[in-house]
């Protein structure tokens, strides 16, 4: 296997990862925000719309800084 296969099966690694990576932190965070509206009883969700926005926003920074590291 050449140097360029190799390369080319870590990127795809890599961004295969991203994806789920991605899921997993917006997942913990809307997780986060509906325990904490359920356990403080905030019936308009306000948690939840913050956590999930908080959430893609670094799942996001995370995945421009991976791409980043990708293309050096």
């Amino acid at each position: 296997m050449s140097n360029n296969d190799k390369k080319g099966i870590r990127r795809w690694a890599i961004l295969s990862g991203i994806g789920i990576q991605m899921g997993v932190i917006i997942f913990l965070f809307v997780k986060g925000g509906v325990w904490i509206d359920s356990t403080y009883n905030h019936s308009e969700k306000l948690f939840t719309i913050i956590f999930t926005l908080l959430g893609v926003a670094v799942s996001l920074f995370l995945v421009l800084k991976q791409t980043n590291e990708l293309n050096k």
